[in-house]
Parts: C-alpha cells; structure tokens; sequence
C-alpha cells in the first residue's frame, strides 16, 4: 500500500476489517499466463491462480498494491530509456474509440517546440487499429534503441513500435495473450502503461480517457476511478500524470484502420480543406496540454500554440523529418474492394455503436491488412435521407469485404436513425 500500512488480507465477509478481497475470474484458458509477480506475499498466501484477479479496498478506497506489484515485475526487466533531458513527456489514450489517431499530430507539435517526446506505441490488441500499425503506413517504426536515441537527438520526438525495443517484454507476452483471447483487462491497461512510460524514461504524461456508452470506459464514475488508479500507480514510480476525459459517443476522424487512419492524420498536418475537424481539435488540446506541462506554453495557452503550430506548417515540417529520420516516409496504401453501408430509411443520427463498428472494421481485415476499415461519412445528429452513405467497408479481398458487410448488416444496428428527427 503506499500510505505505508500492511493490514492482513481477510475474507469480506466479516465485518470492520480493515481490508477485504474479490475475486474477479478472467478464464485465460492458458495456465502459464501470470498478470501477477508470484513472489507477492498476498498471492502465495491466497494461492491465487493464473486465472484470477483480486480487487483490494480499504477504508473505502481501493488500494492499487497488486497492479503495482505487475507494474513493478515488469519493469525489472526492461531495457529503459535514459535522457539527459528534463522533462521527457508522454501522452497515452486509453483506446477503445475508433479513429482518435492523435499521437502522430501531438508528437509533430510538441517536437516542433522542442520538448523531447520519444512516443513507444503499441500495436493493435482488441482494436482495428493500433497507433504503431498506423504509423507504420507512415514510417518504420520497428526501430532499436540507439535508432531511436538517434531520431530524438535530431528531432525531439519519434513514433516507434515499443516491442521493437523490449521496453517492457513481460507486458508485450500478455498483450498477445490479449489479443489472441480478445480480452482488454483493466488491470493489464494500468501496468502495461505505467511499466512503459517509466521504461521510456518519461517523466511527464498526459492520459486521455475516451467516456461513451459503447466505448472502453462507458461513464464518468468509471473514468474517475481508472483515473485514479493511473495517477496512483504512476506517482509511485515518480511519474507526474494529468488525466483529460473526452467524449467517447462516436469515433473520432473519418478512417478506422491503419492506412485510413494515416490519411486522417496527413490530412490535418497538410490542413487539407476534407480534414477531419474533431481529430484535429482534440490533438490540439492534448498537445496544448503538453505544452504547458513542458513550460512552452502557460495555463490554458496551450492549445492556441498548438493550433498556431499546425497553421503555420511547423507541425507537417516537423512530421516530415522525424519519418525521415525513422527510415523514410511511405504513402499509405489503399484497398483494393470497398462498398458503402447505406441508412435504411431516413431520419436523425441518434448513436453510433463504437465497438460493433471496430469489429465491422477488424472483419475486413484491419489491423492485418492494412488498407483494410471503414471510413465514416455521418456524425451525430446528422439527418439523413433514406440510401445515404452511413460508411465505407475497404478490404484487400472480396470474401473479406462480404463478411464484413454480413455482419454490419445482421447485428443490432450499429447507425440508430430516429424516423421522428425526420423534417
């Protein structure tokens, strides 16, 4: 515990204790997957088995002992980035919205002003898409440590693969895991993040939570605790964190999937007339943020500077060297099948399913493919004329392209049209 206390682990059924515990089963169906260290004295006492998950509460507050425990185990074996710098900042999205690819347009601003920001991403676990597929339609991004000492002495920032460097390979291990069994536990979030960050060297990190009904985090009571949870964790490692909720009701950009999500990104950078404005002013705000976490910009100026960076070019300039310096930038590549998802009558855009929509996009064959997704045409709120274009499904293959298009077509809806916001 970090206020100091070991009370006695005790079963919850007996009342005033000072600690009590719930199992919360995750059937992994692999016994040789641990998400705890097993020289932790609570688990060799309760014989907890690789399949189970403990919550601890004391006084009325939950107490974050075991996921340091993982965060700390996974940590003792990392190669860690070491800086000569203060501060090396990092931002972090907790996933679980389509789209919101705002780590390459964060890491160009906040380099352009010269704060050091050496970004490890990770690659899709449950996603269409993780921030490394994308990037790497742009870049390399498996790239050694000396590479990216290299590219961070030039530029100040980088996007790269942090499995490419070992970061922290225990996590990397249960991240595939994860996938393979398409498990997202919020345990695991908490200790690969932190374990991460602190393994990159950072010492100044911005989390951004994503809030919606079918996003990971569904309401702002759920926020606030996996906010707390990140900022204990990480303040017992010395790591300063602020945490941003932001609206998870919808994807965010126009691409969902690596090489439609690249364009979003190029399309903002490029201030293209189509670029997509909510992309944009979300990365706005997070890399104001950072920036005045770094000093380069005083409370509440941040986000100004940030939009000023992009409309002067210094952001695109910047993007342009650090994938340079990464290997050489790449045109992302474009599917070879598409076909629209039309509304079946008209109405208003009531809600969007973020989770029915990500598999539609994970069933055309993102993140392995990677020109495969959906392109989102519609908003919230929109009114819409019945055969309207909701969406498009890319896929590299017909068979591909129809099974995507059998399940967007035979689920619950993923578009909910009101027929009475009908003019």
């Amino acid at each position: 515990m970090t206020d100091g206390s070991n009370p006695a682990l005790q079963p919850a059924s007996q009342p005033g204790l000072p600690l009590r515990a719930r199992r919360l089963g995750i059937h992994t169906q692999n016994e040789s997957v641990v998400f705890m260290r097993t020289d932790c004295h609570v688990c060799r006492s309760e014989g907890l088995s690789a399949n189970s998950r403990v919550l601890l509460s004391a006084n009325g507050r939950e107490v974050i002992a075991t996921l340091y425990q993982v965060s700390s185990g996974i940590l003792e074996i990392d190669e860690a980035g070491d800086w000569d710098v203060s501060p090396v900042i990092d931002k972090h999205c907790v996933g679980g919205l389509p789209g919101n690819r705002t780590t390459p347009i964060v890491v160009a601003i906040v380099a352009a002003h010269g704060l050091t920001m050496p970004k490890t991403s990770s690659r899709a676990i449950t996603s269409p898409a993780g921030t490394a597929d994308t990037m790497e339609t742009l870049a390399p991004v498996d790239l050694g440590l000396e590479d990216i000492r290299r590219v961070v002495e030039q530029e100040s920032g980088c996007v790269v693969w942090g499995g490419a460097v070992r970061l922290s390979p225990a996590d990397d291990i249960l991240t595939r895991v994860e996938r393979a069994l398409d498990i997202d536990s919020e345990g695991q979030l908490v200790a690969s993040v932190i374990s991460k960050k602190i393994a990159a060297g950072s010492t100044h990190l911005v989390l951004n939570i994503p809030v919606g009904r079918t996003a990971k985090v569904r309401n702002d009571a759920a926020a606030r605790a996996l906010a707390a949870r990140l900022i204990m964790v990480g303040e017992a490692f010395g790591l300063k964190a602020a945490t941003i909720s932001t609206d998870g009701s919808q994807p965010v950009g126009h691409g969902i999937g690596p090489a439609l999500e690249a364009w979003d990104v190029l399309a903002v950078l490029q201030q293209a007339a189509a670029a997509p404005a909510d992309l944009r002013e979300r990365a706005c705000m997070l890399a104001g943020a950072l920036l005045e976490l770094g000093g380069r910009a005083g409370p509440g100026e941040g986000k100004l500077l940030a939009e000023v960076t992009i409309a002067d070019g210094r952001a695109w300039a910047k993007f342009q060297r650090i994938c340079e310096a990464q290997g050489g930038m790449r045109v992302p590549p474009v599917a070879r099948h598409r076909a629209p998802l039309v509304a079946p009558h008209a109405g208003g855009l009531r809600s969007i399913n973020n989770r029915r929509l990500a598999k539609t996009a994970k069933l055309a064959g993102a993140p392995g493919s990677r020109a495969a997704g959906v392109e989102m045409h519609v908003r919230l709120g929109a009114v819409l004329e019945a055969g309207e274009p909701l969406c498009t499904v890319y896929s590299e293959t017909t068979g591909e392209l129809q099974y995507a298009l059998d399940y967007a077509c035979d689920v619950l809806a993923i578009f909910e049209i009101d027929r009475e916001s009908t003019p």
